[in-house]
């Protein structure tokens, strides 16, 4: 069913008792509508009544609502308030005339140029128009307060000659007079024409260099910005913007005399894309307002731009690599601060923010569970569900442990993100020599509860044997824990640390040659020589090591266990330096680089292991063959069917060959046959691989890397429980930063040698600058410090 709706252009007043809506000369109209007709359809009727585009003119509808007391128009927003109005026109005595405000829109529309004009693409025509528009042109007449841009007429009955120069330009058609609608609707003013001045061609006028045209569409409002954006940097020119909802966006150039601008909105206000209306691709600005430090270099824009350089790699360029690429690609000059920014917004837009990695931590961990069967997460949140620790073993590395010499190394390092934190780490060695990374955790710090609480979730994954050998520094948390979880397991110091400790507190690096021999040793007689060195000369240190280190603890030879070859945690260090630009990662990017880099591994050994031909890994092939020659012609004397006696000069040991023992010990403790172990097999026509362990062999090696670590893929690909996805973990409260650059390097450890930077560039020592060395003679040598690590 349609019905009669009323309708008149003008304006409202208010008057002392209610508001009057006063019409243009128009007068009043009327339109057909349907009952059921949308606020779209509304202003379709009335732009067609009207004759009028919405393009030109934006139109305000409103009405006074019949009550018995003064009250403001009600303005029509919605589908619902155009029901409200038809209802209430419903009744017969109520008949409600609709109040048409016109408004221009903030860019004029204009007619589009001739077809003849309108085909010239390749630039060669002049004056302030490109190939969509004849002409542009300011009056003076402000369009708000506060901007200096001018409004714009438009146009009507235009007709395109030349000038005495042989320019084209646009003028009135002869007879034709221009008029502006909006005064003939409102009635404000009669038909007088309107002045148009003629616009010649100015050498001074060039094209922005885009490919944007009328009717170009773009999927979002932000890629226009964004496209925009990039178009503005390029050409050294700045734009603001007029007007800015969620279905239009309306921008011009900075200077009010240029003719650039852009109008663009909604196809449907149900759809998100966005369709350039009117475009004038044209500017007739001063060089003079060219910069290159503009507003559209914001450091989003920055960061959107640069953040491919960042797809698949740790690091990435820094703020000054970020200055050159908007300086060369760009064309964009822009202050260090602001390449830190968009370097950190590139982050955000490759990596995801700090708050979203603790948001989607719950669904990562179903997610990795999912596509790598055993794998073990855990997720330890407080009471106000505020993230505390994490922990996670691919399912793979348990299964592969099995093939592994049981010596798990264990230590932290600190993180530079946002939430900071401490990442733990244990990991064993294959037979290779190679690291073999078992669990990783996230903590708050390194203090006895989160150690504790770690090292339980290992036991659960990799158990508690007298095989198992746990190698640290000597932290007194780490110390504490270990006793607290494990109770069959053995706990060695690391060598290195320990030697680190020596130096600083007694100052005698020179007897570290006498400390790492004693480390390395394997017969307890040779292992007390060298402490009897170390006793004469430095008897405190000697006492340190026996009771306040103990023995047990960093030498191999008095170790309870077995820890083979292994005396230090270098493994546990390569790991951490590994990660070194990782660290300042979001939680779930560190994970995912974790992961990525294990992927590898596991695939590329996998590759080397199929390719072996020896019966042991390459490492430890290149170990043994050396001392298969050396047993070439030792005088070997059988003492029994399994034992055997060995010469070597200087060097004899007894070999028993069927519990792969010698007594110089470097068989019992290595689980490789030594010299005197190759010579024995010889003679007793055993096969020397036989006695070497397990670990060491291609087998175990194979079977270590037999399986592959997956990724999980896309967050938009996952599927995840909704118990699971709605599980909340708030990030952590943590500590507000002191002012300034952001600490991203560790303090060293105690004893550890840092090379300082202030090096005299004439004698070459560290301390002092060239400008106040006292050395009379400038040195060549090259300073070499003496406290380095062994």
């Amino acid at each position: 069913m349609k019905v009669v709706l009323f309708f008149e252009v003008g304006n409202w007043e208010e008057l002392e008792d209610r508001w009057e809506f006063k019409g243009g000369v128009g007068g009043l109209k009327s339109i057909l509508v349907e009952e059921d007709i949308s606020l779209a359809g509304l202003f379709d009727k009335i732009y067609g009544k009207l004759g009028l585009s919405s393009d030109m003119m934006d139109l305000v509808l409103s009405y006074s609502p019949p009550l018995n007391k003064k009250c403001s128009p009600l303005v029509l927003k919605d589908d619902e308030d155009v029901a409200a109005l038809l209802a209430a026109r419903s009744d017969s005595t109520c008949k409600i005339p609709l109040g048409v405000i016109v408004e221009r829109t903030e860019v004029c529309a204009y007619e589009k140029s001739s077809q003849e004009s309108s085909d010239d693409t390749d630039g060669s025509h002049d004056g302030f128009r490109d190939n969509y528009f004849d002409v542009d042109y300011c009056d003076s007449e402000p369009t708000d307060v506060g901007s200096s841009r001018q409004k714009l007429p438009v146009f009507r009955n235009m007709e395109r000659t030349e000038n005495d120069n042989g320019a084209s330009v646009t003028q009135p058609a002869e007879g034709n007079p221009v008029v502006d609608p909006l005064l003939r609707l409102t009635g404000a003013a009669s038909d007088e024409p309107v002045n148009v001045p003629t616009t010649e061609a100015s050498d001074s006028s060039f094209r922005d260099g885009s490919d944007l045209h009328e009717g170009k569409y773009f999927n979002t409002k932000k890629d226009l910005k964004r496209k925009l954006s990039d178009i503005a940097m390029k050409g050294n020119f700045e734009f603001r913007t007029r007007k800015s909802n969620w279905s239009l966006w309306v921008i011009e150039c900075i200077d009010p005399n240029c003719s650039w601008r852009l109008r663009a909105s909604k196809i449907v206000p149900e759809s998100t894309k966005f369709v350039i209306r009117k475009y004038v691709g044209v500017h007739c600005c001063s060089l003079l307002n060219r910069n290159a430090n503009h507003r559209q270099a914001t450091y989003v824009v920055i960061g959107e731009q640069v953040a491919p350089q960042y797809v698949g790699v740790e690091k990435g360029p820094g703020p000054k690599g970020v200055q050159t690429f908007a300086r060369t690609k760009l064309g964009a000059q822009i202050s260090y601060y602001k390449a830190w920014r968009g370097r950190k917004h590139a982050h955000t837009l490759i990596r995801g923010s700090p708050e979203q990695s603790f948001h989607i931590l719950p669904s990562y961990f179903h997610m990795l569970e999912k596509l790598n069967p055993g794998t073990v997460t855990r997720i330890e949140v407080d009471g106000e569900s505020r993230f505390k620790y994490l922990f996670l073993a691919f399912g793979v590395a348990i299964r592969g442990f099995r093939y592994m010499r049981k010596v798990v190394g264990i230590d932290g390092t600190f993180l530079k993100g946002q939430y900071r934190g401490v990442l733990l780490v244990a990991t064993a060695q294959d037979g290779n020599g190679q690291c073999y990374p078992l669990a990783w955790g996230i903590v708050d710090s390194e203090n006895e509860d989160a150690w504790t609480w770690f090292l339980t979730q290992l036991k659960e994954v990799i158990g508690d044997t007298d095989e198992l050998a746990l190698i640290s520094d000597r932290a007194p948390s780490i110390k504490k824990a270990i006793s607290t979880v494990f109770e069959k397991a053995h706990h060695g110091a690391c060598a290195w640390h320990v030697a680190q400790n020596i130096k600083n507190k007694f100052k005698c690096a020179d007897i570290m040659g006498s400390y790492w021999s004693a480390v390395n040793a394997y017969r307890c007689e040779d292992f007390a020589g060298y402490m009897t060195e170390i006793s004469h000369r430095y008897p405190r240190v000697a006492e340190y090591l026996e009771n306040e280190v103990g023995f047990e603890k960093w030498s191999r030879c008095h170790y309870p266990g077995l820890r083979y070859n292994i005396t230090t945690t270098n493994m546990v260090e390569s790991l951490n330096s590994m990660l070194v630009n990782a660290r300042d990662f979001p939680y779930v990017a560190l994970l995912d680089v974790i992961q990525e880099k294990m992927s590898k591994w596991w695939n590329d050994r996998r590759i080397v292991a199929m390719a072996i031909t020896a019966p042991l890994t390459p490492s430890r092939e290149s170990e043994f063959r050396p001392r298969f020659a050396q047993s070439n012609g030792r005088h070997t004397l059988q003492l029994n069917p399994v034992t055997y006696h060995v010469k070597c000069g200087e060097l004899e040991g007894v070999v028993d060959i069927f519990n792969k023992t010698c007594t110089c010990k470097e068989f019992d403790i290595d689980k490789l046959p030594c010299v005197h172990a190759i010579a024995a097999a010889h003679h007793a026509q055993v096969s020397v691989y036989s006695l070497v362990s397990p670990y060491y062999t291609k087998e175990y090696y194979v079977l270590a890397y037999g399986e592959t670590i997956y990724p999980v893929g896309s967050q938009s690909q996952w599927d995840v429980p909704n118990e699971v996805a709605t599980r909340v973990v708030l990030p952590r409260e943590v500590k507000e930063r002191k002012r300034g650059r952001p600490k991203t390097s560790r303090f060293p450890s105690v004893g550890e040698f840092r090379k300082r930077k202030n090096r005299c560039g004439k004698c070459g020592a560290y301390g002092h600058y060239k400008k106040k060395c006292n050395s009379q003679t400038g040195s060549t040598e090259v300073y070499q410090p003496t406290d380095v690590p062994v």
